[in-house]
């Protein structure tokens, strides 16, 4: 019986094997990719045709992480996986922008492609083997692919690069970057830094394709044994009509290419001027011609419009809105927009604008995250909002789409390496796009770091990004600074570069060309420092130094340690000390146990006389003065017993006024005289020497009574 083959590749010392032909048979093609104790099944199924209107590419890329996977239940009260976490949808993101430029551009037939984590060791990461094992489902299967695609983690541990770094690794690296390509080419790069060089940059892309080229060809010879994966099917998917394009092309090259030329600022004005020649096209036709090739013109349209634009820039050197190759768009920017948010900015670059609202809170404002690689919490969030207005458009909103997902995560990442290592606060930001003409997402990091300096978070230094484009012709080759919208749809590259004046924090680039040279990638980031360099001296102008005070509505913070053997003193039996404490102060209080040995208390709270007794109290509980034996307190009344009362000396530290030493009177009952809560007087009389408990006395602290002689 077969049950399939297995073969392995090592690659940065770590051994990877891919096993087919034993799980999910019935899929067009099915791998199981394992490294360590870390498993990957990847499955591809593509329709035989494509559905009648389609003229695109239905690829649908979809991960899941099991719960099973690491041995655990679901949380939920449906106790199974639900909607995909942002972490799924990212490695969604990056496994997409990598395939989908390799299918064939006439391949409409509907994609499906999935993979899901059935085994996780804690060790290996398996967003960074999720490409490779897309690319080898793929690859054994008869689908028309141009691969085959790879892609590896690099990371940089005391100096030294590592491909697919493990998670302990990983804790001590300055550098977080996935890089996907071919044998031939980079299609995909995404990262983070500490303030890498531009140089260093390269460096990694290079060092991760030499990797790539050996799981690529890897691939190619496992695709070899496979009887299936050959021939790959036959499809059309697309009728031409070779006259109708020649058509096209003579009568609407030159009337774009003259709008082209104009360099209209006005993406509208374009748009109409563009539309214009499209319909002069087609009011030329007769009833005839329409009927003929009307279906046509709305594709090759398109292609002499590329064309055209195209030409012009690499030709005459003007692009769409008139500016030169380096140089972008006029800036404004503003800081305390919004009245009661704890920061905000607006940063408008061009046709592209950012509104960004800073919140901060404390502990309880974490976001608690339950994933199957990750468990814990966050205190920096970034989320990023496109509404159907920025753009002109009425459509429906149904829900955080994956790219608000993705841009915002690389706007975070962006952002996240200059954040004060002493920060207290859980920050949240919000990027409102209000208008959208290319690069929102590096317009979402300048505005992220104006509002961070209007609300007074001491951030390291400013952070700006910019989008560098591309166009390629044969010999000759244009990069673009701060790209438009349509330069981004008409060119061969989108590359985002964001990082401060010292160097570079996050990146993600797009290539959709074949065979970019090294030399054009290493114009283009140092095209992209220049352009990051004049946004920065932009953000500069508009605030310079993050403000020194809070906003007034800013809620204060303030945290410090404890001995974790005093937290349960603070917490009190059940909770009843810190929420009494809570309601007393108005305060929020949290306290966390750390693994240094010690506890951080957290305080959050509006007013200052609140925090301070808040803290006073909490550190009087966790660091005790001494009780001293015949000292005079003040304290309040804890509980009432039939036998006395008990009474808080110091914080966390009671003792007992009995019956016979709260009054020279006799007393029956104590609530004849007093109550829980007043605040009394009293000596330290003793202390009981098997109990340890404090005896204390009101009695003697008050004038004894006359006598009366009988």
């Amino acid at each position: 019986m077969n049950i399939g083959i297995t073969r392995s590749i090592t690659i940065g010392g770590k051994e990877i094997s891919i096993e087919t032909g034993k799980l999910a048979k019935q899929a067009d093609g099915a791998v199981v990719l394992r490294m360590g104790d870390t498993m990957i099944l990847a499955t591809v199924v593509a329709n035989r045709e494509a559905r009648d209107g389609v003229d695109f590419l239905p690829l649908t890329v979809d991960y899941k992480e099991k719960f099973a996977a690491d041995g655990r239940i679901p949380g939920g009260f449906f106790r199974r996986e639900a909607r995909p976490s942002e972490r799924e949808i990212l490695v969604m993101r990056i496994v997409d922008r990598a395939l989908r430029p390799l299918f064939p551009s006439d391949y409409h037939a509907e994609v499906q492609l999935m993979m899901q984590l059935i085994a996780y060791d804690g060790v290996n990461s398996p967003d960074a083997l999720a490409g490779f094992a897309a690319s080898c489902a793929l690859a054994v299967s008869d689908i028309p692919f141009g691969g085959p695609m790879s892609e590896v983690r690099v990371a940089r541990v005391n100096g030294e690069f590592v491909i697919n770094p493990t998670l302990e690794e990983m804790a001590k690296s300055d550098m977080d970057c996935m890089i996907a390509g071919t044998i031939d080419n980079i299609v995909m790069v995404e990262g983070e830094m500490l303030e890498v060089s531009e140089s260093e940059l390269v460096d990694v892309i290079k060092i991760a394709h030499e990797s790539i080229k050996k799981q690529c060809q890897f691939q190619l010879d496992l695709a070899k044994e496979i009887p299936t994966a050959f021939p790959k099917r036959e499809y059309s998917h697309e009728d031409h009509n070779d006259e109708a394009r020649e058509k096209v092309m003579a009568f609407a090259y030159d009337k774009c290419r003259a709008v082209a030329v104009q360099g209209l600022a006005d993406k509208a004005k374009r748009a109409e001027l563009f539309g214009a020649v499209k319909e002069e096209f087609i009011a030329s036709l007769s009833e005839e011609e329409n009927e003929e090739i009307g279906k046509y013109v709305s594709v090759y349209f398109k292609e002499a419009m590329k064309k055209a634009v195209r030409d012009t820039m690499l030709e005459d050197k003007i692009r769409l809105d008139g500016r030169k190759f380096d140089e972008v768009r006029p800036i404004w920017a503003e800081v305390d927009y919004l009245p009661t948010a704890h920061g905000s900015a607006v940063f408008t670059r061009g046709e592209t604008q950012s509104l960004m609202s800073l919140t901060l809170g404390g502990k309880m404002d974490e976001q608690m995250i339950d994933d199957v690689t990750y468990n814990g919490k966050e205190s920096f969030m970034l989320h990023y909002n496109f509404p159907p207005f920025s753009t002109g458009e009425a459509r429906p909103i149904r829900g955080t789409s994956r790219r608000e997902i993705g841009h915002g995560n690389l706007a975070l990442r962006a952002l996240k390496p200059v954040l004060p290592d002493d920060n207290a606060y859980t920050i949240r930001l919000v990027s409102e796009i209000l208008e959208s003409n290319g690069s929102s997402s590096m317009a979402t990091v300048c505005a992220g770091t104006l509002a961070l300096m209007d609300g007074g978070i001491q951030i390291k230094a400013p952070v700006s990004g910019i989008a560098m484009g591309l166009i390629a012709g044969e010999g000759n080759f244009a990069v673009l600074s701060d790209i438009l919208g349509d330069e981004d749809h008409l060119g061969d590259m989108d590359f985002k570069v964001t990082g401060t004046a010292k160097g570079i924090t996050a990146c993600q680039m797009d290539i959709k060309v074949d065979g970019l040279p090294y030399e054009i990638l290493e114009q283009a980031l140092d095209q992209a420092k220049a352009g990051r360099l004049h946004i920065l001296d932009k953000i500069i102008e508009t605030l310079a130094t993050p403000n020194s005070e809070l906003k007034p509505q800013t809620p204060r913070i303030e945290a410090f340690n404890v001995p974790n053997d005093m937290i349960g003193a603070i917490i009190g039996p059940g909770g009843k000390i810190i929420q009494q404490l809570q309601k007393d102060t108005n305060t929020t209080i949290t306290i966390e146990e750390q693994d240094n040995g010690e506890g951080k208390v957290q305080i959050m709270s509006n007013n200052a006389d609140d925090m301070n007794n808040a803290v006073k109290t909490i550190r009087l509980i966790a660091f005790p003065p001494m009780v001293e034996e015949g000292a005079e307190y003040e304290g309040k009344i804890k509980s009432l017993q039939a036998y006395g009362v008990f009474v808080e000396i110091l914080p966390g530290t009671d003792g007992l006024i009995h019956i016979s030493e709260f009054a020279h009177e006799r007393i029956t009952k104590m609530e004849d005289v007093c109550k829980e809560g007043d605040v009394v007087k009293f000596k330290v009389v003793s202390r009981d020497p098997k109990t340890r408990k404090w005896k204390l006395s009101r009695k003697v602290l008050l004038p004894k009574p006359e006598t009366t002689e009988g």
